[in-house]
């Protein structure tokens, strides 16, 4: 399988290069992918030095590197733009489109994606995050009334870094319950969640992958067994369908995916846009 190496180059931390490139690339999967990200080339001496390790690729590399750039400053951009390789420029494909279609120039200001310049919207994260940790796996405040979502399932099934997702990408406040062997027994869900079924979204597994998943953490006894991961699993649906709560299947989604099928399915308002 032939590799190819990617830089991400930005003048902040890189992460709207490299989803914007990890999506692309990854529709291309007859390729290695060798990820490099240079962040933070806010100096023409940072530019030069980007190119320089594009070029040292370039030259060791059987083939030209793949260069993805949100790179706001237009003299920085024409620094890195001599650099050998493919080179996919952001800004170069959508700023000139918008710039006539609004009929503005651009700002040319850095660091406005992923900022603070909207305090607000900072804070609104923060506080999510920390409704979040403290409403982690049925923690002590369980303050359901303040949640936008509540995430229930078997343990390990993804709920808490879901919730934390949630929060610092959107701000929406999501909290989470596993369910227990005396909720198994019973076929019920606790009465503290039952006032709050409107605000429920299950999550389930594959068995496979649960186990897989549980052996990594405790992998004696009873807790990752083949038989009581199917059993927590088939149990927990019961639940949900007793209950009329809807629930995604987690094994093949990303924490991504699955928070936006929660949002799209719950209706829930995202408090932040990123």
């Amino acid at each position: 399988m032939n590799e190819r190496t990617v830089f991400f180059l930005s003048d902040q931390t890189g992460v709207t290069a490299e989803t914007l490139g990890h999506s692309l690339i990854t529709q291309f999967d007859s390729h290695n992918y060798r990820q490099v990200t240079l962040p933070f080339i806010d100096s023409e001496d940072k530019a030069r030095e980007a190119v320089k390790k594009i070029d040292e690729t370039g030259a060791t590399d059987t083939s030209r590197p793949i260069v993805f750039s949100t790179l706001v400053q237009p003299d920085l951009r024409k620094i890195v733009k001599d650099a050998s390789g493919l080179h996919l420029d952001i800004f170069d494909v959508f700023l000139e489109p918008l710039e006539v279609e609004l009929n503005q120039k651009p700002s040319h200001e850095s660091g406005r994606a992923h900022g603070m310049s909207d305090i607000n919207a900072y804070m609104k994260r923060i506080e999510a995050t920390n409704f979040a940790l403290a409403n982690d796996d049925g923690g002590v405040s369980r303050n359901y009334d303040m949640a936008d979502v509540i995430l229930v399932g078997v343990s390990r099934s993804g709920k808490t870094p879901t919730c934390l997702y949630l929060a610092l990408q959107y701000g929406v406040y999501a909290a989470n319950y596993p369910l227990t062997e005396e909720d198994f027994e019973s076929g019920q869900l606790p009465d503290f969640l039952k006032q709050h079924t409107s605000k429920l979204f299950g999550l389930t597994i594959t068995p496979q992958r649960l186990q897989q998943i549980r052996k990594e953490r405790r992998p004696m006894g009873r807790y990752s067994s083949p038989q009581q991961v199917r059993y927590e699993l088939r149990e927990s649906e019961k639940i949900f369908k007793r209950f009329s709560v809807p629930y995604v299947d987690t094994t093949e989604f990303s924490i991504e995916e699955i928070s936006s099928r929660i949002l799209d399915s719950t209706g829930v308002d995202r408090r932040v846009r990123p």
